[in-house]
């Protein structure tokens, strides 16, 4: 069965990891993101290795997000509205196939021992089974 774990993140954090200290987030260090670089790589090294591995990314930072609504005329328009500017919002993602739930969080819980600066937000990986069909109706 497949599952998606995610990884939340806010604007501030990004910035954080730029060594941008105006957001009040700890800033990272050099070390501190190699560190995390490197614990991913093994992570997604070892995910490949198992055939665990189906797909994952970081994403980019929120003020990066386009912002698509649809206008009057029900065409898309990119709005000026900032996404995630100010809350948790998906950072990065996992696309796995496990043999279990058990096993999804047995992976996402060593995802949450990701490195990081001391003081940085550590929040959870969310697990989620994919569904494999149309919802019943």
């Amino acid at each position: 069965m497949k599952y998606m774990l995610m990884l939340q993140g806010s604007q501030a954090e990004y910035e954080a990891m730029g060594a941008d200290t105006s957001s009040g987030a700890p800033v990272w260090t050099e070390e501190d993101l190699r560190a995390m670089v490197q614990f991913m790589q093994k992570l997604n090294e070892d995910l490949a290795a198992s055939g665990e591995l189906v797909d994952g990314q970081g994403l980019t930072e929120p003020s990066k997000a386009g912002f698509v609504t649809a206008g009057e005329d029900g065409r898309p328009v990119l709005s000026d509205e900032k996404y995630g500017v100010d809350q948790q919002v998906l950072a990065g993602y996992w696309l796995l196939e496990c043999e279990s739930f058990e096993r999804a969080t047995e992976i996402a819980a060593r995802v949450h021992q990701c490195p990081g600066p001391q003081g940085a937000s550590n929040p959870p990986v969310i697990v989620r089974p994919v569904a494999e069909g149309p919802p019943a109706g």
